[in-house]
């Protein structure tokens, strides 16, 4: 119990001494501690309590007198406090009064200072905003008048220097979301403006081309006409077509050109002045900027390669004239004139590897266009044409820097292909002269008119100019026109030479190359025919062959006309020669081999007419008249050949002779004839004498001796045994060399004998009763069991 109390005392002095918000723990203590502690410490407090009253209440009985005094003196200033305050009221009422204004005042004042600070406030940001709003103008005025480029200059300034300064505005963040909607704008706009360029260049290639080609010949006109005039005494040289001798145009022509370069000098136009470039300008510039350069230059290239796939293909009907071809080069030449104006006045948008890669494509396709599109075409005139179209548009582009060897590679392929068509026509050309010819000597009645042959054929004959007028030239009236024609060909040959960036001595071996061609194969062709021709008798085969003589030596004269037109000298090593003497040989060969089967073939025709009786009993005493009309045949004919070489005259008459002898060989062999008499044996020989009579006439001279009347020696022997009746001797001097019937074969007498035996039996059914019948029987079958045994041995030796 004592020590509690301490303990009370404790806790009472923490709670005097310790801030409220602190006492919890200390009256918690109160409250742990021991029972009953609670009751013990509230007497302790209430103890302390009245303790506490005690001292205050001393406290203030010591302090009560001081507190009375200064009731009293707060009592006496009361008074004087409240005057005080009547003369406070009464002068702060004034001085409210007075300072009402001077608030009012100073209020104005101050809203004036703040209006004047956010003016200048605004000013500041209005200067900051102003060219912001005046570049967007700017921007948006230059989108209104396309100029696109400048426009992205703008908004990349705005970027970079004026919007970071007003970023926190509203106004700024619409324009920042509305640059790049401008920017897809500008890129659709320019791209729309480059489709349009590309669809304008397309619409404007074969104008652009056509342009360029059209200078480009121009300007080679002008050199070539400038160079001839400079040379005009060198290397002229003069040859002569159809008897014509041109006239050097070399003066004329170079003055007229100049005129011509002169009238359009001031009209030369060029891709720029055709076509405006702007818009791919335009579009460059602008992808460039916003940094999708790469994408344009795809896109372009793409698209010109399609349009260049384009042009590249030719219409189905571009071969039938030569504005189809025109127009298809005039195209493609527009198209790398751009290309190269593009390459030249643009960097990165068209590379030289680019163009070099577009033109081999294109070279390529073109070659195949031209190949398959020159082999449709007939007409030379129109090859030539394409040919000298090809020429300007390999010079064209070739000035603009593009490699045209192929080109020229291709032009002769197309020279091939011309001169084929070249040949076609001169085999027309040669087909109509031989159908008009009547195949007759040139007469000429004067000296006039022989002049005028002698002007269009080289034709020389002494013999035949002491003659007088009229008189009769050898060769027929095709024989010049025909050589015309070559010479004509020549030419026409020569015209696709031209240009081709070749020597001489290739432009004369290409002529004498296509002029053998055409002698070798067009004109021998066209000779070939004619002599087969059925309507092409004796008398035209005749003056066939004295043609092709003709023209065989009017070579020589081809050749010079080739090297006066070349200047090669036949002497080059490497000068072709013409190859028109072995054309011409082997036509006179085929005329002369078609001349002994027409005359073989009229021989045959006589021979059918031939109507013997096999079984006359006696000969009419006269040679046959089919036999006799025959002889007189030959006759005329050989007449006709004087004028062939001997050589021929007298093949053809041994060829005649002996096909006549053969045939009428045959007509006594014949194996329908079954009998033969002693007459119509006796008829036969006078016929054959008829035919030794004939050739003993010499109808063709030249013939030594007997030799042509050997052709009938086979006939001979035969009907000589027949006649004579000279059995013993054939059958014994059979085999010798010197046997009177050496040519007569026993399988020949047997075939004879036999048709002769069947006669005897059935024309003298009572020969058996007289004796020299039997006896002549008896030894024809006699001769016929030799001849049979004669025949067999041949057989078994053979």
């Amino acid at each position: 119990m004592a020590e509690s109390l301490p303990e009370h005392e404790r806790i009472l002095q923490e709670i005097e001494s310790t801030d409220t918000a602190c006492v919890g723990p200390t009256l918690r203590s109160v409250y742990d501690d021991q029972p009953n502690a609670h009751q013990r410490f509230m007497e302790k407090l209430d103890a302390c309590i009245r303790n506490h009253d005690r001292e205050i209440e001393k406290m203030c009985n010591f302090h009560h007198q001081g507190f009375v005094d200064a009731i009293t003196e707060l009592l006496k200033v009361r008074a004087d406090a409240e005057k005080l305050k009547v003369q406070v009221t009464d002068t702060n009422r004034r001085l409210q009064d007075a300072g009402k204004e001077v608030i009012a005042q100073t209020e104005e004042i101050i809203r004036c200072r703040i209006q004047q600070r956010n003016i200048t406030t605004v000013v500041e940001k209005l200067q900051l905003c102003l060219p912001v709003l005046e570049m967007y103008s700017k921007l948006k005025e230059q989108m209104n008048v396309k100029r696109y480029y400048s426009a992205l200059k703008t908004m990349e300034h705005l970027e970079n220097m004026y919007l970071p300064r007003v970023s926190q505005y509203r106004f700024c963040q619409i324009m920042i979301e509305n640059l790049p909607k401008l920017r897809e704008e500008i890129k659709e706009i320019s791209m729309s403006d480059l489709k349009d360029f590309l669809e304008s260049i397309r619409k404007h290639s074969d104008k652009i081309g056509e342009t360029a080609m059209k200078q480009a010949q121009q300007q080679k006109t002008f050199n070539t006409a400038l160079q001839k005039q400079n040379n005009v005494n060198y290397g002229r040289s003069m040859y002569v077509i159809n008897g014509r001798v041109p006239e050097p145009k070399c003066e004329i022509t170079s003055k007229r050109t100049l005129e011509e370069e002169d009238e359009h000098e001031e009209e030369v136009l060029t891709a720029h002045d055709l076509v405006d470039f702007s818009p791919v300008y335009r579009c460059l510039h602008i992808y460039s900027v916003l940094g999708d350069g790469e994408t344009f230059e795809n896109y372009y290239r793409k698209q010109r390669r399609k349009q260049a796939r384009l042009v590249l293909q030719p219409q189905s009907s571009m071969h039938e004239t030569v504005e189809g071809y025109r127009r298809y080069f005039s195209q493609i030449v527009g198209f790398f004139v751009v290309e190269d104006h593009i390459l030249h006045v643009t960097q990165g948008l068209v590379t030289r590897a680019y163009t070099d890669e577009l033109w081999n494509m294109a070279v390529s396709k073109i070659i195949a266009v031209l190949r398959t599109h020159s082999s449709y075409c007939t007409d030379p005139d129109l090859v030539l044409e394409l040919k000298n179209l090809i020429v300007v548009f390999a010079d064209t582009l070739q000035g603009y820097g593009f490699p045209v060897n192929r080109l020229f590679d291709l032009l002769f392929e197309i020279r091939d292909q011309y001169n084929e068509t070249l040949l076609k026509k001169w085999a027309g050309l040669f087909r109509d002269i031989f159908e008009a010819d009547n195949y007759s000597p040139i007469p000429v009645a004067n000296e006039e008119e022989y002049k005028i042959v002698i002007s269009k054929f080289p034709f020389q004959d002494p013999e035949l100019d002491k003659q007088s007028f009229p008189k009769k030239l050898p060769m027929s009236q095709s024989v010049p026109q025909i050589y015309i024609q070559v010479k004509e060909f020549i030419y026409a040959s020569l015209k696709f030479s031209e240009s081709l960036h070749r020597s001489s001595t290739e432009i004369d071996d290409m002529l004498r190359k296509s002029t053998n061609l055409l002698l070798t194969r067009t004109l021998s062709s066209c000779l070939q025919n004619l002599i087969k021709k059925p309507h092409i008798g004796l008398t035209e085969l005749v003056q066939i062959i004295i043609n092709t003589t003709h023209l065989e030596q009017a070579c020589k004269y081809l050749e010079d006309f080739i090297t006066n037109i070349t200047n090669i000298s036949q002497e080059t090593v490497h000068t072709a020669r013409l190859y028109g003497l072995s054309t011409f040989k082997d036509a006179r060969h085929a005329a002369e081999g078609e001349i002994y089967t027409k005359l073989n073939q009229k021989i045959d025709e006589f021979i059918q007419l031939a109507d013997y009786d096999w079984t006359m009993s006696e000969s009419a005493g006269r040679a046959s008249g089919y036999l006799m009309d025959l002889i007189n045949f030959l006759r005329s004919t050989f007449q006709v050949f004087t004028h062939l070489p001997g050589k021929v005259a007298q093949t053809a008459c041994m060829s005649a002779c002996q096909h006549l002898s053969t045939s009428l060989m045959q007509m006594l062999l014949d194996s329908e004839l079954k009998q033969i008499s002693m007459g119509a044996v006796q008829q036969f020989n006078l016929d054959v004498i008829q035919c030794e009579l004939f050739a003993s006439s010499e109808p063709v001279p030249g013939f030594h001796g007997d030799t042509l009347q050997l052709a009938f020696i086979d006939l001979r022997q035969l009907l000589d045994l027949f006649m004579v009746w000279d059995w013993s001797t054939y059958l014994a001097d059979y085999g010798q060399p010197t046997s009177k019937y050496l040519r007569v074969n026993p399988s020949t007498a047997l075939t004879l004998l036999e048709k002769m035996k069947d006669t005897s039996k059935k024309n003298n059914i009572f020969a058996q009763f007289r004796k020299n019948d039997r006896d002549k029987q008896k030894l024809i079958e006699t001769v016929v069991k030799q001849l049979r045994s004669l025949v067999n041995g041949m057989s078994q030796h053979t």
